[in-house]
């Protein structure tokens, strides 16, 4: 593995660890995607890295990345469900992830790199990376925002209708 597949690995697994750990705390639910739009700038700068010097109509560079970008959509939607939400008592709104959660985005994590390796398991650029590690934090800012918009989504609804829970709703773990 070359130096810049390392470091894209490493970006993408020390965003990875910050993303769980934060999904796992208390933390209000935000309608900013601040953090998303760095995280996706940094993830377009890896990906175009990546590209450097390499054919970029290469069929199986689009399905990895077009695949794992869905992939990734479709797991932060079957995460959305797994993080509670609530009201605070100063009225904000709260969330907090499961255990499920985070097995979730490991498995997420999983899915993306197999995915690559299935799809275009030996397509390296110019650098030596590999598709999966250069586009590692893009997937993850698509399973975030995606997993972010359908709780606030959820939590709309429940507020019009008064359904939102005004404390820590328990999840029943059967």
């Amino acid at each position: 593995m070359s130096g810049a597949a390392l470091t894209n690995l490493l970006i993408g697994v020390v965003v990875l660890v910050f993303v769980v750990t934060r999904q796992l705390s208390v933390r209000r639910l935000r309608e900013n995607y601040r953090l998303m739009i760095i995280l996706a700038i940094v993830g377009v700068v890896e990906f175009v890295n990546f590209l450097d010097g390499h054919p970029h109509n290469d069929s199986r560079i689009v399905a990895a990345v077009v695949g794992s970008l869905v992939l990734a959509a479709v797991l932060g939607a079957v995460r959305a469900p797994t993080v509670r939400v609530w009201r605070g008592q100063d009225g904000q709104l709260l969330r907090q992830g499961t255990w499920l959660t985070a097995v979730l985005w490991l498995v997420a994590f999983a899915a993306h790199l197999g995915y690559d390796y299935l799809v275009a398991g030996h397509v390296t650029g110019k650098n030596g990376g590999d598709v999966g590690n250069a586009t590692i934090v893009l997937y993850l800012v698509v399973s975030l925002t995606v997993q972010r918009y359908i709780m606030l989504a959820r939590a709309a609804r429940q507020d019009a209708a008064g359904q939102i829970p005004a404390s820590e709703p328990k999840i029943p773990m059967t």
